[in-house]
């Protein structure tokens, strides 16, 4: 048998074809609507834009500004010399190791909060209340915090007083160590801490299970999933966050300020009597090189730290 072959007959319909025109307005209307959402989303970071340049770039520029040029306009370099001398040595020494102890404890005691919160619910109340109470106190600062130090461990305060009235113990006996460099550890620890739980915790958050079960498989105990896999992990985000404790406490002013009336124990202080000092008369450029040293030692731990995060946020994904 022969295999008839089927005929076709050629159709003289049109082909109908979407027009042209929809399409190319269907991709200029997405493409209208990408730069509306561009533009709005420029928009929306206007305000920060302005925020970052008249309270970040524009102090910076008036600091160096001041701190190489003279009252004239003229440069110099005897202002940035003058950092050299050691009373302001020994002001950059002292928030050195302010900011560096204050640190440290916050680091350490914030890390251990943060371990003992990794059991409780993520929506429970216990860790719903601590988030949240972090989130107030590493905010609370300045002439409020100095106050309920005052109110409480102060020469008059509560707590002094009912230690002195009860057990006879004299916290001022060998001198009023609140109103001084010293008594400035307590006000930086206590917003240290929830500062530490705050940029810690997701980090912690971040271990996945698998590792420790990954661990105890192949024979591991407790001590060697810490020591080998979760410390290594956490390190970055542990110095990082130490790093930005150093910041916040170097950069602190209010507080310093409202406890510490006389003299000028740190930089920040030694700033404000550069530039409110009655009897050190046209000492402007000083506070201008002082605050240019503050901006290097700021620039260098910024640095380190978003090096730091860049590297733990490949754990954290």
């Amino acid at each position: 048998m022969r295999c008839r072959r089927r005929r076709v007959t050629p159709s003289f319909r049109p082909k109908t074809r979407a027009p042209q025109r929809q399409r190319c307005s269907a991709r200029n209307g997405l493409r209208l609507s990408s730069n509306i959402r561009g533009r709005a989303a420029a928009l929306g970071l206007l305000p920060f834009a302005v925020y970052v340049l008249l309270f970040l770039a524009v102090p910076t520029l008036i600091a160096i500004g001041t701190g190489f040029f003279d009252n004239t306009g003229a440069f110099t370099l005897a202002t940035v010399a003058a950092l050299g001398d050691p009373v302001v040595l020994t002001t950059f020494f002292n928030s050195f190791w302010l900011s560096a102890l204050t640190a440290v404890v916050g680091a350490v005691v914030g890390a251990v909060v943060c371990y003992a919160l990794l059991g409780a619910r993520p929506d429970g109340p216990l860790r719903t209340t601590i988030d949240s109470l972090s989130g107030v106190l590493a905010q609370f600062g300045g002439v409020m915090l100095a106050f309920a130090f005052v109110a409480t461990i102060g020469i008059q305060g509560m707590v002094t007083l009912y230690l002195r009235d009860t057990f006879g113990l004299d916290i001022f006996e060998n001198g009023v160590w609140l109103y001084s460099t010293t008594g400035l550890i307590l006000p930086y620890i206590y917003f240290q801490v929830p500062l530490m739980i705050i940029t810690f915790m997701p980090a912690l958050q971040a271990l996945k299970p698998q590792w420790a079960e990954a661990n105890a498989t192949l024979g591991g105990s407790t001590a060697s999933y810490w020591f080998r896999i979760a410390f290594p992990v956490l390190a970055p985000s542990f110095i990082g966050s130490l790093l930005l404790l150093f910041a916040n406490a170097f950069s602190s002013y209010a507080t310093a300020a409202a406890l510490v009336s006389q003299g000028s124990q740190i930089v920040p202080l030694q700033i404000r009597a550069a530039l409110t000092s009655e009897t050190l008369l046209g000492r402007e450029n000083l506070a201008g090189a002082l605050a240019l040293g503050m901006i290097v030692v700021m620039a260098v731990v910024m640095v380190g730290y978003s090096a730091l995060q860049s590297r733990a946020a490949r754990w954290q994904q």
